[in-house]
Order: structure tokens, then C-alpha cells, then sequence
């Protein structure tokens, strides 16, 4: 064991000392421009990430921007001016919010994908509140846009190992979604 130790030590240190006159800067050169770039664009040096965190990061930013926000709008010109919901779910939306139960799989050992996906889109509130006021938007009032979102697809679990099975099974799943909105009672325009 002892001998074994020495001869792999021995080897260790031959090969730093050989990279290091060798000439070869691969290492020391990606170092030095990791850190001369950080340097410059006063950052952290390159960090490497995997697609799989990159696409969670995405997803997140894009959940933010698209469907996490509560818009306010204008006020209605006209005492009998038509108010109704006008912007149903979309299917990104809906299947957005649809439990993830197809994520964490492993290639090839255990997948779960949903196939054949048909959606049903039913609003089932639509009402206006009284104009109240509201920290950092002012006089409003809140519009209630409510839908239930019934999703059928067919549910395909895999294996390919140990024993390689494969697995349908016809799924209907209901996530509820709120659009609700703020309607400015008075003021002027805005921007």
C-alpha cells in the first residue's frame, strides 16, 4: 500500500512539474482570461451552469413578465360601458400551472410525458368591486376574472431499466386561474 502511495505521488508531482515548463498554458491561460474578463466587467469569472438550471431560470423570469403581474388599467369611459373579462388563459398559462408531475425524471430510467393534451377553458367569475383604494395605485376598483381550466391528456411513464416497461393511462386534471385587474375610478391617464 505503501509503495503504491509513493509511486502515485511521485507521478503527481511529475506531471505538475511538466505542465508547468512545458510551455502549455491551457490552465493557467483559461485562469488568467476568467479572471482579467472579471476583473473588467466587475463580475464573478465564469461560472459554468447546466441546461437544466438555465431552462429553471428562464421559465422563472418568463412566469414573472407574463403572468405574475397585476395590471391596472385605465377607467372606463361611459356610466353603461361594457366591462367583461377579455383575456381567457392561454395553454403556456395553463399548462404552466398544471403540477409538475413530468419533471425530475431520469433519461432513459424513469420519463413521464403528457401526450394528446386538449384543453377546456370555462369562466366562472366575472364581477366588478366597489372602488376602494389601494396602497401605491390609488382609487380602484378590482375586476374579478375567474376560470376553471380542465385538462385531459394521456399520461406516458417509461422504463428502460431494469425491467423496461411502458405505461398510459387517460388523466384529467382542474387548476383554477385567477386574471383579476385594477380599474382606475378617476384620474388622469396613464402612461
Amino acid at each position: 500500500m505503501g509503495k503504491q502511495f509513493s509511486r502515485a505521488l511521485l507521478l503527481g508531482c511529475a506531471c505538475l512539474l511538466t505542465i508547468g515548463t512545458s510551455g502549455c498554458t491551457l490552465v493557467k491561460g483559461f485562469a488568467d482570461v476568467a479572471y482579467t474578463g472579471a476583473v473588467f466587467w466587475r463580475t464573478t469569472p465564469l461560472i459554468p451552469v447546466t441546461a437544466y438550471w438555465q431552462q429553471l431560470v428562464e421559465d422563472t423570469y418568463w412566469e414573472e413578465e407574463r403572468y405574475n403581474k397585476v395590471p391596472i388599467l385605465d377607467p372606463v369611459e361611459g356610466e353603461h360601458a361594457p366591462l367583461f373579462c377579455l383575456d381567457p388563459p392561454s395553454p403556456d398559462e395553463v399548462i404552466r400551472a398544471l403540477p409538475d408531475k413530468t419533471g425530475g425524471g431520469v433519461w432513459f430510467l424513469a420519463e413521464t410525458t403528457r401526450n394528446n393534451v386538449r384543453m377546456v377553458v370555462e369562466p366562472i367569475v366575472d364581477r366588478i368591486g366597489e372602488c376602494r383604494f389601494y396602497p401605491m395605485v390609488g382609487p380602484a376598483r378590482q375586476h374579478h376574472c375567474h376560470y376553471k381550466c380542465t385538462v385531459y391528456y394521456d399520461k406516458t411513464i417509461r422504463s428502460g431499466w431494469p425491467i423496461p416497461f411502458s405505461n398510459t393511462d387517460q388523466t384529467k386534471e382542474v387548476v383554477y386561474i385567477d386574471h383579476d385587474h385594477l380599474i382606475r375610478c378617476a384620474g388622469p391617464q396613464s402612461e
